[in-house]
């Protein structure tokens, strides 16, 4: 599994209704890709937001990231989305898991 972490904050300025339309195309055609396994995100409450996706390896992870589609929103985010962003990445991260037996 190759797991990405997107950090960001959103500009003040933001058209939300803009991002709203371009992040669900660009989580509709992720789905999409080969090698796709899942995506979450999360708002804190100061506004930062972290998004997880899980893909199969690093070469799927790299495709989706040089998709022409998702190259253009890209630019779009660093121009008009994001006031900052990091990106993670990390190649079989090390996983622990526990379910309760009463879950």
């Amino acid at each position: 599994m190759f797991l990405v972490v997107f950090r960001n904050r959103k500009r003040a300025d933001l058209d939300a209704g803009a991002y709203s339309a371009d992040a669900n195309r660009m989580e509709e055609m992720a789905r999409a890709q080969p090698g796709f396994l899942s995506f979450k995100s999360y708002t804190a409450d100061d506004g930062e937001v972290i998004a997880l996706s899980e893909w199969a390896d690093a070469e799927a992870a790299r495709a989706w990231g040089s998709q022409p589609d998702h190259a253009v929103v890209q630019a779009k985010g660093r121009a008009e989305y994001y006031a900052s962003y990091t990106l993670y990445t990390c190649d079989n991260p090390r996983t622990h898991r526990f379910e309760s037996p009463d879950a």
